[in-house]
């Protein structure tokens, strides 16, 4: 280090280097010994090394929205082969092309839309078909407030993903935590189902008596398998029992009230089920703490500095 004439270290100079390093001794710095800082000052926080979740990487996050875009088109493909039954059975019970593709394009739901060729194919009004469409279309209106700070749209993209709130668009989306790979989720899904849903319903349409009864094909179960694929991990982790028993109870609402009620109640009911024990069973997000009591003091604080918490 250079010195003055009479010997003397210029005046803010640092001390002197310690042994095996390239750094003099710094007081005030939190960290890395070998790095160094100004008392009172932090470092640059895009020079520092984070951890935590992986998934808030640009990696791990790019792989997370590829895996919810997988998700998303195996769910269109399968419930998209459904429009075949669809199409057929909605010919069979009376209604011509355009009247088909009005309800696949227009509501946009199978569950509903089943049940409107069933009201109308066993003889009911309009009036009836009209009802029992609408109570199933109920559900969809719930999933709003849900899906709606995930996407973060508004203006015409909303009223478009109002079209695509749906079953399928909705556990897929929910299945991912909020971000890129929750709408990628939501949208691929969405507009998949839409395109396959509808044009499966016309192919279904044309072909009509040529299909046979598309409930052989399976085609019914391949959808539902598709959703149950989709709810199954719902049942694991640290709340997986309170899930099973929510699931069995709905299941349990739904078929005992199937033979006394409309088309479409029983699924409103289960969906109860999960609300009302959502509003009653505690969250359990964050852990809880021990209790303390005069006697037993509480456990001292761990030696070191913590993450996110000034030096």
């Amino acid at each position: 280090m250079a010195r003055d004439d009479e010997g003397r270290e210029p005046a803010g100079a640092p001390g002197p280097l310690l042994p095996g390093t390239d750094h003099a001794p710094t007081t005030g710095t939190t960290g890395d010994p070998g790095t160094t800082s100004d008392p009172g000052t932090t470092s640059d926080p895009g020079t520092t090394s984070t951890t935590g979740d992986p998934a808030t990487t640009g990696t791990t996050g790019a792989d997370e929205v590829r895996a919810a875009v997988r998700q998303a088109v195996s769910v269109s493909v399968a419930t998209g082969l459904y429009g075949i039954s669809f199409g057929a059975l909605s010919v069979a019970a009376g209604l011509d092309l355009a009247q088909t593709m009005a309800l696949s394009l227009l509501m946009f739901s199978g569950g509903s839309q089943f049940a409107f060729i069933g009201v109308v194919g066993a003889g009911g009004t309009a009036g009836a078909a009209v009802a029992t469409a609408g109570l199933l279309g109920v559900r969809n209106g719930l999933y709003g407030p849900l899906v709606a700070p995930r996407l973060g749209v508004h203006g015409a993209r909303r009223l478009l993903a109002a079209q695509l709130t749906i079953d399928e668009s909705t556990a897929v989306g929910t299945a991912h935590r909020p971000g890129p790979a929750a709408r990628a989720g939501f949208w691929w899904t969405g507009v998949g189902v839409f395109l396959l849903w509808n044009l499966l319903t016309l192919a279904g349409a044309l072909l009509g008596d040529a299909l046979g009864d598309p409930r052989r094909y399976g085609l019914d179960a391949a959808a539902a398998a598709a959703f149950l694929a989709l709810v199954w991990p719902r049942f694991g982790g640290r709340h997986a029992v309170l899930a099973r028993a929510v699931g069995a109870a709905a299941v349990l609402v739904a078929l005992a009230t199937t033979p006394f009620v409309p088309a479409g109640v029983p699924v409103l009911l289960a969906a109860a089920v999960a609300i009302l024990v959502g509003f009653l069973a505690p969250s359990g997000d964050e852990p809880a703490s021990p209790p303390t009591s005069p006697s037993t003091p509480p456990a001292p604080a761990p030696d070191g500095p913590h993450e996110g918490a000034a030096p």
